[in-house]
């Protein structure tokens, strides 16, 4: 569940196709998102599950699994 929502998210936010964005997906390697694009997907995020991310842990974040776990792990 929490995949397809934050994969929903990237998909709004970089206009990319669902089918390229899997738990492996490096969000700036293979979605070519730059800052200006990580901190809208960030922001969507904290919106949606109410949570803050600090900065440390956002720059530990480099593939769309990353960030469901961390989602997954703070949102209980």
């Amino acid at each position: 569940m929490v995949f397809e929502e934050v994969q929903e998210l990237i998909v709004d936010m970089l206009d990319v196709d669902a089918s390229e964005i899997t738990m492996d997906t490096n969000i700036k390697d293979d979605l070519k998102a730059d800052s200006l694009d990580l901190y809208e997907i960030v922001y969507g995020i904290e919106e949606r599950y109410q949570i803050e991310i600090p900065t440390d842990e956002l720059t530990a974040m480099k593939t769309v699994g990353d960030m469901v776990r961390y989602i997954e792990k703070v949102a209980e």
